[in-house]
């Protein structure tokens, strides 16, 4: 499960802020996940909550923005929108696709005190 070592870069992201900006509590955090980021969002919340326990960002609320793939079809020659990295094209069915966007993670913004 690569959604924990996720979650401790977050948490890592976090503390570096703290230091640099001086707050000492997070309320809420958003992250950008695009479809193609092979990320399971119910389990990046599970373990955020984990890594997060008893540190100054213990309660904080992690909201998901969720961003679609992008992808270009070398057979119909579009841009497209798969469902996964795994999936054909939804235009014209073919399997040659290069990923042009959605396969990131980022953290955007924090909520502190």
């Amino acid at each position: 499960m690569h959604e924990m070592s996720l979650a401790e870069g977050v948490l890592g992201l976090i503390e570096d802020a703290a230091r640099r900006e001086g707050f000492s509590r997070v309320l809420a955090v958003w992250v950008e996940v695009g479809r193609l980021a092979a990320v399971e969002p119910e389990a990046l919340r599970f373990c955020f909550d984990a890594v997060t326990a008893g540190t100054l960002a213990d309660g904080a609320r992690l909201e998901i923005i969720d961003l679609p793939g992008q992808a270009w079809c070398w057979q119909c020659n579009e841009s497209v929108a798969p469902m996964d990295d795994e999936g054909s094209c939804p235009r014209c069915g073919g399997y040659g696709l290069q990923v042009t966007g959605g396969d990131q993670m980022r953290v955007k913004e924090l909520e502190v005190e």
